[in-house]
């Protein structure tokens, strides 16, 4: 299954809790996310239902508890939403997107050199 999966903030934000503790209730979800973003638990409640029904988690119920864990990784997810972004805004040209953050970022000696290791990594000819 190669599907894109692309999430808003907050999802992103409830996947990171998520991905870091391997299952979550919606409370815990709701006390790691609420000095950041101050939301209700039913809203964390409604978000978690949304993304099960993404396909993004899954959940069992102990108790009365609903603990949701991760069905996607989060190199899935990045892979997605760099795969959309370089879409939508460089028109699917990857080196303009890698032109852009090279123009718009300070790339130290060490940040380079290392992006030529990359390449060098990825070259299908070995001429990098």
């Amino acid at each position: 299954m190669n599907r894109r999966h692309s999430l808003g903030d907050l999802q992103l934000a409830i996947m990171r809790v998520i991905w870091a503790r391997g299952e979550a209730s919606v409370s815990e979800v709701h006390r790691a996310l609420l000095s950041d973003r101050g939301l209700a638990p039913t809203t964390i409640a409604t978000m978690l239902l949304k993304m099960e029904r993404k396909g993004v988690v899954a959940h069992y119920v102990d108790g009365r508890k609903f603990i949701y864990r991760a069905i996607i990784s989060e190199v899935q997810v990045r892979q997605g939403m760099v795969a959309e972004l370089t879409e939508r805004l460089f028109g699917g040209d990857a080196s303009a997107l890698v032109a852009h953050l090279l123009a718009e970022n300070r790339a130290t000696a060490a940040d380079l050199e290392e992006i030529n290791q990359l390449i060098a990594q990825h070259d299908p000819e070995g001429k990098a």
